[in-house]
C-alpha cells in the first residue's frame, strides 16, 4: 500500500522558518502532481502549494513569496520551505499526491507563536 510519510512539523516564532517533506512509499504507477494543503481550527482546508511532475508550481497567494515547493521525482517527494512564517500560517499541513488514486498524508501540527 502506498504511505506519505511527513516529517519537519513543529513550534516556530513569527518571521521564522520551517521546512516540511513528504515521502511517497509503495507501489505507485506515477506521480501527476505533489502538494500541501492545510486546515487552521474552524477552517476549510486550503490548497497552499503544488507542483507538477515536470516542475511546473503554484502557491496560494497567502503565500506566495514566502513558501517554496520542490520535489525529486525520482524518490517521489515533496518539501515546503517555510520562511517568514506568520501566526497565521498556523494549522495542521497535509502532503497529497496526485496519481492513479489520490493520496493524503496523516497531517504534521505547524505552530507559529506571536
Amino acid at each position: 500500500q502506498v504511505q506519505l510519510v511527513e516529517s519537519g512539523g513543529g513550534l516556530v516564532q513569527a518571521g521564522g522558518s520551517l521546512r516540511l517533506s513528504c515521502a511517497a512509499s509503495g507501489n505507485i504507477f506515477s506521480i501527476n502532481a505533489m502538494g500541501w494543503y492545510r486546515q487552521a481550527p474552524g477552517k476549510q482546508r486550503e490548497l497552499v502549494a503544488t507542483i507538477t511532475s515536470g516542475g511546473s508550481t503554484n502557491y496560494a497567494d497567502s503565500v506566495k513569496g514566502r513558501f517554496t515547493i520542490s520535489r525529486d521525482n525520482a524518490k517521489n517527494t515533496v518539501s515546503l520551505q517555510m520562511n517568514s512564517l506568520k501566526p497565521e500560517d498556523t494549522a495542521v499541513y497535509y502532503c497529497k499526491v496526485w496519481s492513479r488514486y489520490d493520496y493524503w498524508g496523516r497531517g504534521t501540527q505547524v505552530t507559529v507563536s506571536s
